[in-house]
């Protein structure tokens, strides 16, 4: 009970940071202190997971070194894996096998493991991203979109909507050309934009830098962004997020001309 209220409260003290320099210093000793709790309790399932998400986040946001980035979403997604599979066995049992073996497992999953799977799906997600020259890597991502779409399925709302840009995500991150669905995509970021009710500014930084962009539509990519700048980042859970939101709101912005002339 104190390693899960101490994971969550780490959790909670960087998602309510203001100042991502701070976390950039600050945040590496919290990491060093979730590797001892779970040295401590190698199968607290709470811990596992707090882990992760903090490995994840940092290697994602802050680490600018691809080895050291690409060694720290590996870790996050030992602990996701370990978290999931000590009460779904089964998942990581055929997580190698053919997709059609695979996403049955996915099913067996109640609510009781939504948070479990769902750390799981965004640490597989962030090890892909982490090396996506990685081709054996890359194509486990229909894997990575059948867990969020298993998410979205228990509760299309989870985690303020992020479940849902997830999933918008990885159908606009290659074009069309390549096996991309960016009107599916585009579906899925409005959809997390209205479960957030448009606090979450990064689903809309998102969506203006993979579908808008994508699709040359510079007059959406522009009104999402000029939202993003005018809005007020303190939002109880999202604070950071929406800090780094606007600081890339203003670089896409910047260069929006540029890109856009092409």
């Amino acid at each position: 009970m104190v390693t899960q209220r101490l994971g969550s409260a780490l959790s909670g003290a960087i998602a309510n940071q203001d100042d991502p320099e701070t976390v950039r210093a600050g945040a590496p000793a919290y990491l060093l202190l979730v590797d001892g709790l779970i040295a401590d309790s190698p199968n607290d399932k709470s811990t596992l997971l707090a882990g992760s998400r903090l490995y994840g986040s940092y290697a994602a946001i802050f680490v600018d070194d691809d080895k050291r980035a690409l060694q720290m979403a590996l870790k996050a997604r030992d602990y996701a894996r370990r978290g999931l599979c000590a009460d779904y066995p089964q998942i990581c049992a055929v997580e190698s096998a053919p997709y059609d073996q695979f996403v049955p497992a996915l099913h067996e999953v109640q609510t009781d493991g939504l948070d479990a799977l769902y750390v799981y799906g965004t640490a597989w997600a962030g090890r892909i991203q982490a090396d996506s020259s990685d081709w054996a890597a890359v194509a486990d991502l229909p894997k990575v979109e059948a867990v969020m779409r298993r998410v979205v399925a228990m509760d299309p709302a989870y985690d303020n909507g992020r479940a849902q840009l997830y999933l918008a995500v990885l159908n606009t991150l290659v074009p069309p050309s390549l096996g991309g669905r960016p009107e599916v995509g585009r579906g899925y970021f409005e959809k997390a934009i209205e479960i957030s009710q448009g606090r979450d500014l990064m689903a809309k930084v998102e969506f203006a830098r993979r579908y808008a962009r994508m699709t040359f539509d510079k007059k959406l990519h522009d009104s999402l962004l000029h939202e993003v700048l005018a809005e007020k980042s303190r939002v109880a859970g999202l604070v950071l997020s929406n800090v780094l939101a606007q600081q890339e709101a203003a670089k896409l912005l910047a260069s929006s001309n540029d890109y856009f002339l092409e």
